[in-house]
C-alpha cells in the first residue's frame, strides 16, 4: 500500500510563506503526474498544482505567481512552496499521486492543515 505522508502546514499571517512537504513511501517516479490539491470548509477539492516526471508544471489561475510545485526524486518527494499566502487560501492540502494498476488508481494522503489569517 502506497503511503504518503504531508507536513508543512500551520497558521500564518496573510502574506507570509510555507512549504509544504509530501513523502511517499515509494519512488515518486512511479507516479505522474504528483500533485497538491486542497478542500475548504464546504467546498469540493480542487486541483492545486501538478508536476510530471518530466518537471512539467500546471498550476490553478488563483495560486500562479505565487505557489512553486518541485520534486526530489532521489527523496520521494513533492514539495509546494506558498508565497504570498492570503486568507483564501486557507484549506487542508492533500498530496496526490495517480497512476495505472490495471486500472486507474490515486492514492492521498491524510493532508496538513493550511490557515492564513488576515
Amino acid at each position: 500500500q502506497v503511503q504518503l505522508v504531508e507536513s508543512g502546514g500551520g497558521l500564518v499571517q496573510a502574506g507570509g510563506s510555507l512549504r509544504l512537504s509530501c513523502v511517499a513511501s515509494e519512488s515518486i517516479l512511479n507516479f505522474n503526474p504528483m500533485g497538491w490539491y486542497r478542500q475548504a470548509p464546504g467546498k469540493q477539492r480542487e486541483l492545486v498544482a501538478t508536476i510530471t516526471s518530466g518537471g512539467r508544471t500546471n498550476y490553478a489561475d488563483s495560486v500562479k505567481g505565487r505557489f512553486t510545485i518541485s520534486r526530489d526524486n532521489a527523496k520521494n518527494t513533492v514539495y509546494l512552496q506558498m508565497n504570498s499566502l492570503k486568507p483564501e487560501d486557507t484549506a487542508v492540502y492533500y498530496c496526490n499521486a495517480p497512476r495505472y494498476e490495471t486500472r486507474p488508481v490515486a492514492y492521498w494522503g491524510q493532508g496538513t492543515q493550511v490557515t492564513v489569517s488576515s
